[in-house]
């Protein structure tokens, strides 16, 4: 497999992790690690197992989406003929969104406090379980990134199960960094935060340019090929 696929997967994950409405529940998740766990190390291994909740949530949602398709003769054919017309379109859809030009909401979204209460009682599976929950909450950048921009890149790979755990790894790194400085300074933690906002920024604005850029360019060479 490429290694700018894997690193282009990797990145998109990140990319979702570091964005707004995921931030807040990262930084609910944080909270919740370092309260629940009662000493560096149990910290950071709880933030692993909540990476790993992550990772599970998207290998699991992207093999039902890859596979599923595949067994529907009917679906799988019209995606192998129109699906190359679609992603063009789609990574500028993507682009867009994720440069403001487009908005959508998806309501508030998020998880309640009585659930994460109710996951506080059982440290370890709980945040676990508070990482399938985060990941199923999509906001609207998430979705449109994982949807517009990994679904697509990983449905032509005949590894997208391995890709997907990269893509959930990507989504649960910010996190496990941030339980890590938290373990070591949490005044530290502060200023991360505030500079992970503002590189979340530049970092979508290049990303969704980028993929504006590469969506006209599959769109003008589907024109041609017809």
């Amino acid at each position: 497999m490429e290694f700018t696929v894997i690193a282009t997967a990797l990145w998109l994950g990140i990319l979702v992790s570091i964005s707004p409405c995921p931030l807040a529940t990262n930084i609910a998740a944080v909270s919740f690690i370092g309260r629940r766990m009662n000493n560096p190390a149990a910290a950071i291994i709880g933030g692993m197992i909540y990476t790993l909740g992550r990772v599970f949530f998207y290998f699991a949602l992207t093999v039902f989406f890859i596979y599923s398709v595949s067994s529907m003769p009917a679906v799988s054919h019209f995606l192998q003929k129109w699906f190359p017309m679609i992603v063009g379109p789609l990574l500028i859809l993507t682009g867009m969104f994720l440069l403001e030009l487009i908005s959508l909401s998806f309501g508030k979204g998020g998880i309640s406090s009585s659930i994460t209460e109710k996951l506080g009682k059982i440290p370890f599976m709980g945040a676990f379980l508070l990482g399938v929950l985060f990941a199923a909450s999509f906001c609207p950048v998430s979705a449109a990134i994982y949807f517009g921009s990994f679904l697509p890149l990983a449905a032509g790979k005949a590894s997208s199960a391995f890709l997907a755990m990269v893509f959930g790894i990507g989504t649960g790194l910010p996190v496990l960094a941030f339980v890590v400085i938290l373990a070591l300074s949490g005044g530290l933690l502060s200023n991360i935060f505030k500079k992970t906002t503002s590189f979340e920024l530049w970092s979508r604005r290049i990303t969704g340019t980028l993929l504006i850029l590469l969506g006209i360019y599959l769109s003008i060479a589907t024109v041609w090929r017809m």
